[in-house]
């Protein structure tokens, strides 16, 4: 999986989303602060941070007995710059695709407003299918 998939994976889940929040406010942030006030127990917050620090966006360090978390910026700015680019070159397909279909029929095109050719098999007598006013296989006019 690429680094920029790692992270909008990560990012993915509600709880890391908020986990991600309130380290950025509270930096240094332990497992047992980020746990107060959510609906899960602190064992899995460590296993949500352990996601987000896999995927780069936040990184922990020892303080004594407890680890501190800090948000990685710089994996988010990387992330958001690699969003940015595909969404400029889904503009650029857009915008082709739009101009394209304002442009009108090419030269080559068939006119939309003339009718569709008739199939060129039914249109030879020998092939078309016999009407009111032709004989049929047995011989009688209009018979089918």
């Amino acid at each position: 999986m690429t680094t920029e998939l790692e992270v909008l994976s990560a990012l993915a889940d509600p709880t890391r989303w908020e986990l991600m929040d309130r380290i950025a406010v509270g930096d240094g942030a332990t497992a047992t602060t980020l746990a107060d006030g959510l609906p899960v127990s602190r064992q899995a917050i460590v296993k949500h941070l352990g996601v987000l620090e896999r995927a780069g966006l936040v990184t922990g360090r020892r303080a004594g007995r407890e680890m501190r978390y800090s948000v990685r910026a710089e994996r988010l700015d990387a992330t958001a710059r690699w969003m940015a680019a595909a969404a400029r070159r889904w503009d650029a397909r857009l915008a082709a695709i739009k101009a394209l279909a304002e442009s009108g029929p090419g030269p080559s095109d068939p006119d939309p407003s003339a009718p569709a050719p008739s199939d060129p098999g039914l249109s030879d007598p020998g092939l078309s299918q016999p009407g009111p006013s032709q004989p049929g296989p047995s011989g009688e006019e209009g018979a089918h």
